[in-house]
């Protein structure tokens, strides 16, 4: 287990005679999370975690070790619990997983990056892995099968967070940057033309997450079948 993991995993040792600490991870990883808020991931740094909570950089790593370790508990204390997932269902469940973790990335978007630098879960996040694999417990799937079907709704979810936090041009601002391009050039590009012009129709734009959370749902329903016919 790396110092992260085990940060987040071990309890806290009993209090020892002498000063109380003057600290707490989640008041440094909150101080963390309220920097990366207001000026990015990039600004996080010890240094600027000590002055926003008044003290030296050398006073933190009484806490933790380094930055690998800080973003770790940063991760953890913004990515928090999921919500409770509808019962019943599991196709409405995940679908609900997958809005609800859409949701809390898109108000901290950096949080996408340190979800894909290399580390061991803590328990906020691995709280989601418990949420989603419990959607899927009722169904003859096998745990490989199960962890990859949320590794494809985690990566939609991130990807499209992402390219939103970034500013990428939604479906309707580019369909009306290209409508004069293709009312004029239309005929090169049919197929474009057509497209766009259906989704502005049938009312279809910037729905990129319920598409394809449906499609990876829908195709967890395909390998449901094709497990109730596999031959015993």
């Amino acid at each position: 287990m790396d110092d992260a993991a085990r940060l987040l995993w071990t309890p806290p040792a009993p209090a020892k005679r002498g000063p109380k600490p003057r600290f707490t991870l989640r008041a440094i990883a909150d101080a963390a999370l309220a920097i990366a808020d207001e000026h990015g991931l990039d600004a996080v740094t010890m240094q600027q975690v000590a002055a926003h909570l008044g003290t030296t950089k050398m006073a933190l790593y009484r806490y933790l070790p380094g930055r690998a370790e800080l973003d770790a508990v940063m991760l953890d204390r913004a990515l928090g619990s999921p919500d409770p997932l509808p019962e019943g269902d599991w196709h409405r469940a995940l679908t609900h997983w997958a809005d609800d973790l859409h949701r809390r990335v898109l108000t901290r978007p950096w949080a996408v990056e340190l979800s894909q630098r290399p580390h061991i879960p803590g328990p906020g996040e691995l709280a989601w892995f418990e949420a989603g694999l419990s959607a899927l417990a009722g169904l003859p799937l096998r745990g490989g099968e199960k962890l990859d079907a949320l590794t494809l709704l985690v990566g939609h979810v991130m990807s499209l967070a992402r390219r939103q936090s970034l500013g990428a041009a939604s479906e309707k601002d580019l369909a009306l940057g290209l409508a004069p391009i293709l009312d004029t050039h239309a005929e090169e590009f049919p197929h474009t033309a057509s497209a766009f012009a259906d989704a502005v129709a049938d009312g279809s734009q910037d729905d990129a997450l319920r598409f394809g959370v449906e499609r990876i749902l829908d195709g967890i329903r395909s390998l449901l079948s094709t497990h109730e016919h596999r031959t015993p």
